[in-house]
């Protein structure tokens, strides 16, 4: 995704930036542009109806001008409803502390409530986009514009913007290549936003709603996986809370991970 390398988790849960995506970013396919070495030849005058003089060779054809690559195709915007499995058709859940559900975040109408979230102090020592709004938009930005494999959303208690979480196919993810991923692992990154909404026991709560939401709607996916920073006992301990086991702790480019594994129930 945006700048090289993934950053540290949330405020609330640490994070592994979902990183370039097949299809989603720059690193994924050759930058479009002149192929080295292809040069068109100069085509000299031709002097039809006249053959060559004595004793001179024929003159040789130059080749003719490489045909130009295509341009490559934008990638086709995919409608927030239907990114991952239709998240923003999920609906609300039932919870012990109030009527939950995830709404896409909508650019640029939520961006002045992510960027305050994300200049807060606690959040900004895992998230790293504290500073200019356009930190924050390009973070979401570069996943609405993407191919749906990692999705932004508002966390909603009772109508109530209150979290801000990225739902993402952990398994297409850089995430994958420190662990044996299973095919359809989604991930999970969670911040609660406003600080009385902390130390209350939300996370838990929110976190177990929402990995057994995923895995009812989203048939093929077996497991939730998510990486908190070890250091962020706070968010290790709402996985655990949640029902989440420690599989193993993961060496990642910008933090040592706890691996976060919650399975579907065996039918």
């Amino acid at each position: 995704m945006p700048r090289p390398g993934p950053r540290p988790g949330s405020g609330l849960l640490p994070h592994l930036r979902p990183g370039p995506r097949p299809g989603a970013g720059p690193d994924d396919h050759a930058r479009p542009g002149a192929h080295a070495g292809v040069h068109p030849g100069t085509v000299p005058p031709q002097h039809h109806g006249e053959p060559p003089p004595a004793g001179s060779a024929a003159p040789t054809p130059s080749p003719a001008p490489a045909a130009a690559p295509p341009r490559p195709r934008a990638p086709r915007r995919i409608p927030a409803a239907e990114l991952l499995d239709g998240v923003g058709r999920w609906g609300a859940t039932d919870t012990r502390v109030g009527r939950f559900r995830l709404q896409p975040v909508r650019l640029p109408r939520d961006l002045a409530l992510v960027v305050s979230w994300m200049n807060d102090p606690v959040v900004a020592a895992f998230w790293e986009l504290a500073g200019p709004a356009e930190l924050t938009e390009h973070h979401i930005a570069e996943q609405l514009d993407g191919d749906g494999r990692s999705v932004p959303c508002l966390g909603l208690l009772d109508e109530t913007p209150m979290s801000y979480w990225e739902v993402y196919r952990a398994d297409l993810d850089p995430l994958s290549w420190h662990y044996p991923a299973l095919p359809h692992d989604t991930g999970l990154h969670l911040l609660l936003g406003p600080p009385e909404c902390r130390g209350r026991g939300l996370g838990p709560v929110l976190l177990r709603a929402v990995a057994d939401q995923l895995l009812t709607e989203r048939h093929s996916a077996r497991r939730v996986v998510a990486e908190p920073d070890v250091r962020n006992i706070p968010s290790v301990r709402a996985f655990l809370g949640a029902g989440f086991r420690h599989a193993r702790d993961l060496v990642l480019p910008a933090k040592r991970a706890a691996l976060m594994v919650y399975e579907r129930p065996p039918r």
